[in-house]
């Protein structure tokens, strides 16, 4: 199993995509209004810095959060925060500030600057805005995201099903009815390394626009010619999506969104995934058997409050597999639904280190929490978890993964 653990940040500037080697006439044509002007113009960027390590034995933690906050802003503050990119922040006078760029600009600073840690970064992922943004790993792989949104009517059915078998599988979903579908499509491959881009902005503009050209406002069972003799079921929908621009662009894979709390992902290698996302209310106290008092107060702070306190946590539960290709579904999502709010009754509405007895012996960290729950999802969904995300705060995520991948 593989943990992480990624800390959430916040940063204003202002940048330009432009080539110092190019006209302006020429970033023009290439870049079109991501050129801007001669003074930039302004993004509300965030940052995920992403850590992996082992939970100490003593503290229950990956990496105390404090101190990943503590040097981030650092960062951030001296050579990102309140910045323009192109004329105050090397190497972006020379390079592009795209995302893939600062991406993997930020991930070098912050190898740098955590160099001798317990913990290591593995991973930077900055969003330029709500519809684009990339990542860079320590192995040097980059990625570039996209999103975007379509509304579109549908039946939940599969053409290889009678109507009854239809009505019982999907029940209501097999009714008429309508989605806001948010899509993120994952581009991953070589930086080009005059212009900064995975791909060209007129490809992905043109292929990617192509797909709410052909889905938005539809009726997909009977509009999208591609569909009609396939199931119509959120993860063959990803797959098609995924087909559809696999042969123009370099997509790894798709997330498609049904609503808030169910996605289906697509991987390159035929491999689909099934997300849900769960919340439950517990309380608790950060407090070490292993540490004294004082150092209790020093290593955990506010969160070693005596009375304790607590947390709306969010669980993201992903199942990993092949589709059943009858049916067109990975795993059946009432089912899933089901099992997950089952494992989490026991922590839901408690104080977890007075209501249970999962944190006798060790802190209710949330590396420690999402290690505890990872064998109860794999016993409740059949062995079928790849990855566990916990969410403690809107800033704070913990991951569990089956693997690295």
């Amino acid at each position: 199993m593989y943990l992480t653990i990624s800390k959430r940040f916040e940063f204003s500037a202002s940048h330009r995509y432009y080539v110092p080697s190019w006209d302006e006439e020429a970033n023009r044509t290439f870049f079109a209004r991501r050129t801007g002007g001669p003074h930039g113009y302004g993004n509300n960027f965030t940052l995920f810095a992403v850590f992996h390590g082992d939970i100490d034995r003593d503290d229950g933690m990956v990496i105390n959060v404090t101190t990943i906050k503590q040097r981030v802003n650092e960062i951030l503050a001296d050579r990102y925060d309140h910045k323009f990119l192109n004329a105050d922040s090397p190497p972006f006078n020379e390079i592009p500030p795209t995302p893939e760029n600062i991406a993997a600009v930020l991930m070098r600073d912050l190898t740098r600057a955590f160099d001798g840690e317990r913990a290591t970064p593995v991973v930077c992922h900055v969003m330029e805005s709500p519809e684009t943004g990339a990542t860079a790993y320590a192995d040097g792989m980059i990625e570039r995201h996209y999103w975007l949104e379509f509304s579109a009517a549908r039946k939940t059915m599969s053409p290889h099903l009678s109507d009854e078998g239809n009505r019982n599988l999907f029940g209501p979903a097999f009714g008429l009815h309508g989605h806001g579908y948010r899509l993120r499509v994952t581009l991953r491959g070589e930086v080009d390394g005059t212009y900064g881009l995975i791909r060209p902005p007129h490809d992905t503009d043109m292929y990617l626009g192509a797909i709410p050209k052909e889905l938005d406002h539809r009726y997909l069972n009977d509009e999208v010619a591609g569909m009609k003799d396939r199931p119509m079921t959120t993860e063959c929908l990803a797959q098609y999506i995924f087909e559809q621009l696999e042969p123009r662009l370099p997509v790894n894979r798709v997330r498609l969104h049904e609503n808030s709390y169910f996605f289906a992902e697509y991987h390159a290698g035929r491999k689909s995934c099934l997300g849900v996302e769960s919340r439950f209310h517990a309380a608790h106290r950060l407090h070490s058997p292993a540490l004294d008092d004082a150092t209790n107060r020093e290593v955990y702070g506010k969160c070693n409050n005596p009375a304790g306190h607590g947390h709306l946590y969010r669980l993201e539960t992903t199942i990993g597999g092949e589709l059943d290709e009858r049916s067109g579904t990975l795993y059946p999502l009432d089912r899933a639904i089901g099992s997950i709010d089952d494992v989490l009754q026991r922590w839901d509405y408690k104080h977890l280190d007075e209501d249970t007895q999962d944190f006798t012996d060790r802190p209710s960290t949330a590396e420690n929490m999402i290690v505890a729950l990872w064998p109860r999802l794999q016993s409740a969904l059949d062995n079928r978890v790849v990855r566990a995300r916990l969410w403690e705060t809107p800033n704070n995520r913990f991951t569990l993964r089956a693997d690295r991948s």
